[in-house]
Order: structure tokens, then sequence, then C-alpha cells
């Protein structure tokens, strides 16, 4: 009965520990009652967590949706403020088909990112791209849940993590966090 109830208690202490947390990470709330982010402009958890860095694609297809256009607007608006960004555009597939197949989808999947951005006023020279094709899901299991996930493409910022406000700075090597998923 004792353990029981310590274990009873121990549960009580982590369900109240855990209702204390906030799962809003990037912002906490002023006294006025609007949210501040805590999330530097310009770095790249700036981009991640505020902008979106990937877009999901239809099987087969390298279409952009509405909601792909939605977020690459952002992107487009993001890179335009912080024009010293440049960034590399990872096209992704899932694991069905063969190898080259993917790598082609991939590669189709990036370039109709980069083609979007371009005609929303990016510069061609701060946008590179790659295609893994299957080679770096995020998800992998047999199922249509994991491979929609698979079919992506993410826009990758290169250059210095510090820069944190507009305008032009030097490049320095890539900027995202280690442990951030890629892709």
């Amino acid at each position: 009965m004792g353990a029981l109830f310590r274990l009873m208690a121990l549960f009580a202490i982590l369900l109240a520990t855990t209702a204390c947390g906030s799962f809003r990470a990037t912002e906490e709330t002023s006294p006025s009652g609007t949210e501040i982010s805590k999330v530097p402009p310009g770095s790249p958890q700036d981009f991640f967590v505020n902008v979106g860095d990937r877009v999901f694609f239809n099987e087969n297809s390298a279409e952009l949706s509405d909601t792909a256009r939605e977020t690459l607007d952002k992107q487009a608006a993001w890179l335009l403020k912080y024009a010293a960004r440049s960034v590399t555009i990872e096209g992704h597939a899932d694991e069905r088909g063969d190898k080259a197949k993917n790598l082609a989808i991939g590669n189709r999947r990036a370039q109709a990112v980069r083609n979007y951005l371009l005609s929303r006023g990016i510069l061609a020279e701060r946008l590179k791209f790659v295609s893994y094709g299957r080679d770096r899901r995020i998800s992998t299991c047999n199922d249509i849940s994991c491979w929609s996930q698979n079919r992506r493409a993410v826009t990758v910022l290169d250059g210095s993590a510090d820069i944190a406000s507009p305008g032009p700075a030097p490049a320095a090597p890539s900027s995202r966090p280690a442990n951030w998923p890629r892709g």
C-alpha cells in the first residue's frame, strides 16, 4: 500500500510539473498581454520556427500546393529582409521506386521551390539546390503517413548564425544546428 501511495504521489508531482510548463518555447507574454518572441530575428531558429523550412508534395509530383506557396511566400519575404542569407534547397522523395527516379523527382521538387523563390525576387546566386532522393528520409515505415512526410523540399540556411539584422553580412559555414532535423 505504501509503495502504491508513493507511486501515485510521484505521478501527481509529474503531472503538476508538466502542466506548469509551456509548450510554446519561442514566445512569452509581456505585462500588457502581448506575446514576445524569444527567437532572435534573422536567426536560423527564426526561419525554422516563424517562417517554416519545408514544403510537401503529392506522390510523383513536383507541383506546389497552395499551402506550399504560402510557406514559400513567407520564405521569400524573410530572405528579402535578410539579404545576406543564401540557402540550399534540398529535394527529397519517399522510398518507393528506384534510386534514379527518386533523385529525379527530388531534383524537380528542389527546382520548383527555387523557381518559385526566384519569381518572388530572390537572386539566383543566393539559391543552390540538391536532390537527395530517398537517401535522407525523416520517416521510415511502409505507410502513406511516412511516405507523405518524405516527399518534401527543405530550405536550409547557409551563412552565419550570428546575423540578426537585415542587410549584407559576411558568409560563414552552415548555420543550422547539428541536432535539428535536416530535411
